[in-house]
């Protein structure tokens, strides 16, 4: 499994606006073949930090991902909707996990 964690900044006063194409994000990844997880959390003590969570069968769905209409439109809107300091991060993990 691939595990992507990491976080984007929005200024808080677009929230309301970045709202939707989140939520288009998210329920058209969540969609996808070997989408496993798929979410978007806004940091309750950190105004505008918005954190990021997925979780992928396989770096191929992740992949194929990555070159998605969705993923595409999100990309060119990035710039409009003030989305900065982007870091995301991705693991690969092994099927049996770790649990505690």
């Amino acid at each position: 499994m691939i595990v992507v964690v990491g976080s984007f900044r929005i200024p808080p006063s677009m929230i309301e606006v970045v709202r939707g194409p989140m939520e288009t994000m998210i329920a058209a990844s969540r969609a996808e073949q070997g989408c496993v997880e798929y979410a978007y959390a806004l940091d309750v003590l950190d105004k505008g930090l918005v954190r990021v969570s997925e979780v992928w069968r396989d770096r191929a769905a992740l992949e194929t991902h990555f070159r998605t209409t969705h993923i595409a439109e999100w990309r060119a809107q990035v710039s409009a909707l003030a989305v900065s300091e982007r870091e995301l991060t991705a693991f690969e993990t092994t099927d049996d996990g770790f649990y505690i």
